[in-house]
């Protein structure tokens, strides 16, 4: 079914995040590898890699005698990214497992990333401690987390449409997003053994087009919007276009910069 954009759903919900969600990251996960410091030879874990983002920007800081490795919960995601991962460096490593318990030796990274991933976890301190035994001593975390909803209008207006198209059960999962603020990553983080920890805010402005397109494709790789049909998708797409600014496509997001070290 399509609407008078010629919208179609295509590829799995997996394949979609990774086409569509990319751009939004895109700049998110360059903030991140930036501030892990990364260098050739270093060894890195992506947590809660998804169809791996993070890794593959991580491949080409730590080069040739360097080693990236993925962890996720979901295997319909990792082969996503095994499917997409370079091939000008080792192989990065995928591996399906909870992050509370993370399938590598202790003190097996220099660098552990999270990129949009901790306030997804059922239990933060579970897995903040597990993140904390495989990091070497003087080891680096680095994650992000979305801010306040409000801080990124484009949320609310999707926020809204599945409160209002998927039902209350789907926009509390969405909120799930929004739940880890700072100060909690940061206290847990201690919590695991990380000494110095720093959190900043980052905001990009950031063009989401053809945006007729990418709202109702976008909403679809999102988990809350699983269960719609695409017909009930495309309705959705346009309320979030109706609660956007007119004659735009770009808008300000906004996620917290967490780094630790071990």
């Amino acid at each position: 079914m399509a609407d008078a954009t010629g919208f179609h759903l295509k590829g799995s919900a997996p394949e979609r995040y990774e086409h569509y969600v990319a751009p939004l990251m895109a700049p998110f996960v360059t903030a991140l590898v930036d501030a892990a410091d990364l260098y050739p030879g270093a060894t890195v874990l992506d947590l809660a890699c998804g169809t791996g983002f993070a890794a593959r920007a991580a491949a080409p800081q730590v080069g040739p005698a360097g080693r990236v490795f993925g962890v996720d919960i979901d295997e319909d995601r990792l082969e996503v990214a095994r499917a997409r991962h370079p091939r000008l460096y080792p192989d990065i490593e995928f591996t399906a497992a909870p992050a509370d318990d993370i399938p590598h030796r202790d003190q097996a990274f220099d660098v552990v990333l999270c990129q949009q991933g901790a306030q997804f976890f059922p239990d933060l301190d579970a897995a903040l401690r597990e993140a904390a035994r495989v990091t070497r001593p003087q080891g680096r975390f680095a994650a992000t987390v979305w801010t306040r909803m409000d801080e990124s209008p484009y949320c609310v207006a999707q926020h809204h449409a599945l409160r209002k198209h998927g039902g209350p059960d789907a926009a509390a999962t969405y909120r799930t997003a929004f739940s880890c603020t700072a100060e909690r990553l940061t206290d847990s983080l201690r919590r695991a053994g990380y000494g110095t920890t720093t959190h900043r805010d980052i905001t990009f402005d950031i063009e989401l087009f053809p945006l007729e397109e990418l709202v109702p494709a976008h909403l679809s790789a999102l988990s809350p919007s699983r269960a719609m049909t695409e017909q009930t998708l495309i309705e959705a797409a346009h309320t979030i276009r109706a609660h956007l600014p007119e004659g735009t496509s770009t808008f300000p997001f906004t996620a917290t910069l967490v780094t630790a070290i071990r």
